[in-house]
């Protein structure tokens, strides 16, 4: 009886372990109780092996796909039960003796008989095509074959993926080999040489168009017209020259046009308290970006505050000083500000005094109040324009000294011109507006736009267009 059963198709579940199989029945014993299936299918994929075997007390429900014989088909009612002759463990039978597809995916072969080879093997089972019912456990079944307004409508599936189907390659697609193939130089000198083709002129487009200039990202701008790099004109040309990052020439002036400068915009409404303002922001933001801008000023580095010691004088220089100190303390800085003490000063200097005590920054009058060890930056704002003689008073030898030997990095903020010596040696200068002609002692030059407009510039004499760009503060370099 076991016999009766050689050829058929059938399903095997073996659990979610195993999985499922599906195959041509081989051979059934049923003294071992044991089932082989020949050129098998693992969970919808062929096997690599041409049979497999399997005990009873591993299958957990048998299904029958197709019943065939070498001599003649037996009718699924009237054939023998294999359920009779192999119990598998946990199987299951349906009401008219044979076991119903689930929707476990299978591979339904034709309904020929495969021929046999020589030697009395039989090959392995020809597909017709790759059914609905091979896709895998998590793909959803399609729909049969129905009815639409008394029409046949036919499968999407077998009309979109079924034809040309009939062979399905065993072995993955080689990309990299592929790949290795296609020789990327070769292809980019055959393009270099067809658009240099006919002595210049492109192989493609208009006859007699010449190959347009190759520009990098950063030059590919259409230029209107020539670019004129000397776009500032002064009355009084000072001693030195400068020029940006991008070539415009910036002419430093003397003392006197600076302060004119000032008074033409003072009369306009720019204030000395909008310029010590704009004079904070601009130097604070440099000072910030010295100190390591967003690489040391992080919610996360707050063990490792930096410290900026700021010297300030009684005068404008020094109010200018006490509003970048401010704007510091604000972005989390540690500042420690010197201030001698003096009967009367500036208003502006009391204005920005107050408005530094709310910050929490440190106020400190005396030189031996400032830190014995090396600071990260320090500001110097000692120096006035118009009054030399501070520099003979016993605090500002003081204070120099202490910057001369801290080993802290020395920015000046509006330091004065050339004719006069600098106490303390600077690393970097800032200058506002336009800039005087600095001695060697500033350090590295840069300028700063504290607002004034273009019409100031011209009530002066000046003929001005804006060097900055997209920025506040801009390096120059000595011409």
């Amino acid at each position: 009886m076991a016999a009766d059963w050689i050829g058929c198709l059938v399903s095997i579940h073996c659990g979610p372990t195993l999985g499922v199989y599906q195959g041509e029945v081989s051979s059934v014993d049923q003294t071992s109780q044991t089932i082989s299936l020949r050129y098998p299918f693992h969970n919808g994929v062929k096997c690599t092996v041409p049979e497999v075997t399997f005990s009873a007390m591993d299958i957990k429900d048998l299904k029958i796909l197709e019943i065939r014989n070498s001599s003649t088909e037996i009718p699924k009612q009237n054939g023998p039960d294999i359920n009779s002759t192999l119990t598998p463990h946990g199987g299951r039978k349906d009401k008219d003796g044979g076991a119903s597809v689930n929707s476990t995916p299978v591979m339904v072969p034709n309904k020929t008989e495969p021929k046999t080879q020589e030697g009395g093997v039989s090959p392995v089972p020809h597909y017709s095509k790759r059914s609905s019912s091979c896709r895998g456990p998590n793909q959803a079944t399609p729909k049969k074959n129905g009815l639409k307004n008394g029409g046949h409508m036919k499968n999407k599936d077998d009309d979109c993926f079924g034809d040309g189907m009939d062979y399905v390659p065993d072995e993955d697609f080689d990309f990299e080999g592929n790949l290795a193939l296609f020789d990327k130089a070769a292809v980019f000198s055959q393009i270099d040489s067809s658009e240099r083709r006919g002595n210049g002129v492109r192989s493609r487009g208009t006859p007699g168009e010449q190959t347009p200039s190759r520009y990098r990202h950063d030059e590919n701008i259409l230029e209107a017209k020539p670019v004129v790099y000397r776009q500032i004109m002064v009355p009084q040309n000072g001693t030195k020259e400068y020029s940006t990052d991008s070539g415009l020439v910036v002419p430093s002036i003397t003392f006197e046009l600076h302060k004119r400068i000032l008074a033409a915009a003072e009369s306009h409404g720019l204030s000395l308290e909008r310029r010590l303002e704009m004079t904070g922001v601009c130097a604070s933001q440099m000072a910030l970006t010295l100190l390591g801008g967003p690489n040391r000023l992080t919610p996360k580095n707050v063990h490792q505050r930096p410290t900026v010691a700021l010297l300030c004088g009684p005068h404008v220089q020094g109010a200018q000083g006490i509003s970048c100190g401010r704007h510091l303390a604000n972005h989390e800085v540690e500042v420690i500000l010197f201030l001698p003490n003096f009967v009367k000063m500036l208003e502006a200097i009391t204005s920005e005094l107050a408005l530094f005590g709310k910050t929490g920054g440190k106020l400190v009058s005396n030189v031996k109040d400032l830190p014995e060890t090396p600071v990260d930056l320090v500001i110097n704002c000692l120096d006035s324009h118009e009054n030399g003689f501070l520099r003979e008073q016993p605090w500002y030898k003081a204070a120099a000294d202490w910057a001369n030997q801290n080993r802290a990095p020395v920015l000046s903020i509006d330091p004065p011109v050339s004719g006069q010596a600098h106490a303390v040696e600077a690393k970097w200068s800032l200058s506002l507006g336009l800039p005087l002609p600095l001695s060697e002692g500033a350090g590295r030059v840069y300028l700063c736009d504290i607002g004034i407009p273009r019409q100031v510039f011209q009530e002066v004499g000046i003929k001005y267009h804006s060097p900055f760009g997209c920025k506040f503060v801009i390096p120059l370099h000595s011409k």
